[in-house]
């Protein structure tokens, strides 16, 4: 499947193919457009649109499209859930949702920096994602061992 979404790439439009390509659909092709092009792309090209204002996989309330991208697939990867605040809080204003997120949203403007190219830049950038939620998946075992550790001490 094509999905498609406005060019130069920042943190919810490399997060998102990350998603996308790792939990949704591994053959996905993406293709990065002039905002202006993204609906007419997506109709001539038969994609799905995303991180564009008024489509379904968008930015709706407070969420960015990375959450919309989890409601739509019912993602329920206890990973997944920590790190879509992350996500969100480097992708809009609400930077200190997570300790993470300041720090991740200067990586996604490194990788702007560095590659003008945006099929490099989402190439390259991936990797941090993958660490990120293998970091998650960390944090998650870790509160639940904590979890099992309380549950076996005596009142």
């Amino acid at each position: 499947m094509k999905w498609v979404t406005r060019a130069r790439p920042k943190v919810d439009r490399v997060a998102c193919p990350w998603l996308i390509k790792r939990f949704v659909d591994a053959e996905a092709e993406f293709l990065y457009v002039p905002a202006e092009r993204v609906m007419e792309v997506a109709k001539q090209e038969g994609a799905i649109p995303f991180d564009v204002p008024n489509v379904e996989l968008g930015h709706h309330g407070p969420e960015c499209s990375f959450d919309t991208i989890i409601k739509k697939y019912h993602l329920t990867d206890a990973a997944l859930q920590r790190l879509a605040p992350i996500v969100r809080g480097a992708d809009t204003d609400d930077k200190d949702l997570a300790p993470e997120c300041r720090g991740l949203e200067v990586i996604a403007e490194g990788f702007r920096l560095v590659y003008l190219n945006d099929l490099e830049l989402l190439e390259r950038e991936l990797p941090v994602y993958d660490a990120l939620c293998a970091y998650c998946e960390e944090m998650v075992r870790r509160d639940q061992e904590e979890m099992e550790k309380q549950k076996r001490r005596p009142l």
